[in-house]
């Protein structure tokens, strides 16, 4: 196999002294299991383009095929899990990953693959993101989870998810009168097996969301975000994409959360609309013409500089 594991993958996550420095020639790869996208918001659109805006390489497994458009999921086609197991085994046998990002695998079939071929680079963190399935019908969705449950998460070294999402998913019978909080949702989260969980979209007062990595323990890092008045698609995958192609590149956990939350918020900053139904993030707003001669913060040099992406005196 192309992936030796290390000791504790968990602990390679944080903050350690530098080792001997690496290869700056060698371009990390991610491996990517997700749907295929045609409206570019969600999917493998989506991860492709958000790893190579963050420095690292996509290797893109195809688990199925979405027929959508930019306001909803009409149908879903997924492929069978030999299809995906094929994908996966023929460019791990070819190409070093260095993180594999798991989005909708589509069937208790592929999820199983997936974790198999997980738990053989087990060396390999491992970045789950869950989106909403609400388009589904109660059946699927139940079985599906079940699986992912089971099967995915043990393999699971960091879960992403939407906090409404990851409450109705991991604790179902929550009867508090308050919201759980992201150390509640990793606590349940942490129960199949999951050190880490970074839960986005935490409803804050006065038009602010907070997104929070926690362990069950402590909360790790994050970052507080003025909410958009906008509805959109794509945004999780833009996240947990970027955080896999950071973590590739080197980064620690909570560096590489800080920098892939920054990285969203201006990819929404800067969303378009191609259609008729949501907005896009736009994951290439670095490359953009700008519109005002507003200079770049401080902040936001450091983080497109920590990215390598190129930076200008202005900003859209």
């Amino acid at each position: 196999m192309a992936n030796p594991s290390p000791t504790s993958v968990f602990d390679s996550l944080l903050p350690t002294e530098p080792d001997e420095p690496q290869d700056e020639d060698a371009t990390a790869c991610v491996l990517i299991f997700n749907a295929s996208d045609p409206s570019g918001a969600m999917g493998t659109a989506a991860d492709v383009l958000a790893v190579a805006c963050v420095g690292a390489h996509a290797l893109p497994v195809t688990t199925g095929v979405y027929a959508r458009d930019t306001s909803e999921i009409l149908e879903y086609f997924a492929l069978d899990e030999d299809a995906v197991e094929s994908q996966a085994r023929a460019v791990l046998e070819d190409v070093s990953v260095q993180t594999i990002k798991v989005g909708f695998l589509g069937s208790p079939e592929t999820v199983s693959v997936v974790a198999q071929i997980a738990a053989d680079y087990d060396g390999v963190p491992v970045i789950a993101y869950m989106p909403s399935l609400s388009w589904w019908t109660d059946s699927e969705t139940d079985t599906y989870l079940d699986a992912f449950t089971e099967l995915m998460m043990p393999q699971v070294t960091v879960l992403v998810g939407n906090h409404s999402t990851l409450w109705r998913w991991l604790l179902p019978d929550w009867s508090s009168e308050r919201s759980p909080s992201a150390r509640d949702l990793a606590k349940a989260a942490a129960g199949y097996g999951v050190p880490y969980t970074l839960v986005t979209g935490i409803p804050l007062a006065d038009q602010f969301i907070d997104n929070v990595l926690a362990t069950p323990e402590t909360v790790l890092g994050g970052e507080k975000f003025e909410r958009f008045e906008a509805t959109f698609i794509g945004a999780g995958e833009t996240l947990s994409a970027a955080l896999a192609a950071l973590l590739a590149n080197g980064d620690d956990l909570v560096a590489a959360t800080h920098e892939a939350l920054v990285f969203l918020d201006r990819s929404l900053d800067a969303g378009f609309r191609p259609g008729m139904g949501h907005v896009i993030p736009d994951r290439m707003f670095w490359a953009q013409p700008d519109e005002e001669e507003t200079p770049l913060s401080d902040e936001e040099m450091r983080v497109l500089q920590t990215l390598d992406m190129p930076t200008s005196d202005t900003k859209h």
